[in-house]
């Protein structure tokens, strides 16, 4: 991936855009805020301080040596239009008040020596900034005034003062929202795909994988994109292979099962048969031996054979209502010559009333089968097994040497693993308390507490 197409590449323009944006508008604002002060009546004017306009004053009122009045008045029109924000007025050689612009009626019609007197002491160093100047070279033709509010004559900055201060600031308040919110806008963008890769992680097809997301980018969310493809790719040809391997693996044990139950029973055929010959201790003792490989290897086959159809979902069920102390009472009467002939003490205890729980009976025997054939086989040097009920536990117990002791007969736990199953397609739950001193298995029906 290139570096210009990386999510960090366009987070650096962002942070660069943000950086390079406070200084420019810091110009920017200075120039969209003096000029329109300066720049008006088609040109540019340049700043006049109160000293330029006294100056000013003093030349124009030089000119008017010798003017009519209406000279005067025409010279004092054309200055106030220039500056429109002055006022003027003047008054002739005897002391009458002969015009003002704007015209302004408070104004003495005759001035007195006292009025002039205090109007030139109150006019000085105040505001409106005033300046008294004597038309022509002698004195005795009059005066002529200007007043002007100083805070025109200040400079645009000055003139704008805390206003500046507030715009600046509101800019670069500006400038920071405009960042965040960039900011956001870019993150925003980011957790929107996370969250719709997110959600295509968690919406499951039917075969239990993920679909596919469309990759729109070419940065690093746009390559996380590209491998989670990648993996639902690997995941389906994985799972294809799995299942190609497991129904091979069912239909091998299936077909072994079915191979080798014709000569087992054969066997068990023929050792029945030997019973009946006259032998020798030594050979009773190798038939018998024969004939319990074949009932272990029997139900050993019997095993894998659940365990496959288990697996595949192919094995009858038929849950009902059913008696559990009948069922137990019933099974118990094939296994009880089973124990009673290597004097096992046989402790069964089932309640008078009636117990009913919603199972298959068939599944139910066999799962007492496979526990019964544990304690046969795991646990005959303890001499005992018990099986008891309650509304909703069925128990079975021994006293052999537990799980963990080693026996010459030690699987590779496909009956627990029969009873595993078949216990949670029936919804109960099962624990085992093993330890050196017995075995005790609880079989529990939550739903009928």
């Amino acid at each position: 991936m290139k570096f210009r197409q990386s999510l960090l590449a366009k987070y650096l323009i962002v942070v660069v855009v943000a950086i390079l944006l406070l200084p420019l508008s810091i110009p920017t604002l200075s120039i969209l805020l003096y000029m329109p002060p300066i720049l008006y009546n088609q040109g540019l004017k340049p700043h006049e301080g109160p000293s330029d306009f006294e100056k000013k004053w003093h030349q124009q009122a030089k000119t008017l040596e010798g003017a009519s009045d209406e000279e005067v008045n025409a010279s004092l029109l054309v200055f106030q239009q220039r500056y429109p924000h002055a006022e003027l007025f003047w008054v002739d050689e005897s002391g009458e008040t002969k015009a003002s612009f704007p015209r302004d009626e408070t104004l003495p019609k005759r001035w007195t020596v006292a009025q002039s007197i205090q109007f030139m002491k109150d006019s000085f160093d105040s505001d409106p900034f005033t300046v008294v100047a004597f038309i022509g070279e002698n004195q005795s033709n009059g005066f002529m005034v200007l007043k002007m509010d100083r805070e025109h004559l200040k400079l645009p900055i000055e003139r704008l003062g805390k206003q500046y201060e507030y715009i600046f600031t509101g800019v670069v308040l500006l400038v920071m929202f405009l960042f965040i919110f960039c900011s956001w806008i870019f993150f925003q963008r980011i957790r929107k795909r996370l969250v719709r890769l997110q959600h295509a992680m968690e919406e499951k097809g039917a075969n239990g994988i993920p679909h596919p997301v469309e990759r729109k980018e070419l940065d690093e969310i746009g390559q996380l994109e590209e491998s989670f493809n990648v993996m639902i790719i690997q995941l389906e040809d994985s799972q294809r292979r799995y299942q190609e391997e497991e129904t091979l693996r069912r239909e091998l044990i299936m077909n072994l099962s079915h191979d080798l139950r014709t000569p087992l029973t054969a066997l068990g055929a023929h050792a029945y048969s030997l019973q009946k010959e006259e032998l020798s201790e030594n050979g009773r003792e190798s038939l018998e031996l024969i004939d319990h490989k074949v009932q272990f290897i029997s139900h050993l086959m019997d095993n894998l054979l659940s365990y496959t159809l288990l697996s595949s979902g192919k094995y009858l069920y038929e849950p009902k209502r059913t008696d559990m102390g009948r069922l137990i009472r019933q099974f118990l009467v094939g296994w009880y010559p089973i124990f009673e002939e290597k004097n096992f003490d046989i402790d069964v205890w089932l309640p008078e009333e009636k117990v009913e729980w919603t199972i298959d009976s068939k599944w139910m025997e066999r799962i007492l089968d496979n526990l019964l054939q544990n304690i046969n086989r795991h646990a005959a040097e303890g001499k005992y097994v018990r099986v008891s009920l309650t509304k909703t536990t069925l128990t079975v117990a021994d006293k052999g040497n537990g799980f963990l002791a080693e026996t010459t007969e030690k699987g590779a736990g496909v009956g627990l693993a029969v009873v595993d199953m078949m216990v949670n397609d029936m919804e109960l739950t099962w624990r085992i308390d093993s330890h050196a001193s017995g075995t005790t298995i609880y079989i529990e029906n939550h739903i009928e507490r």
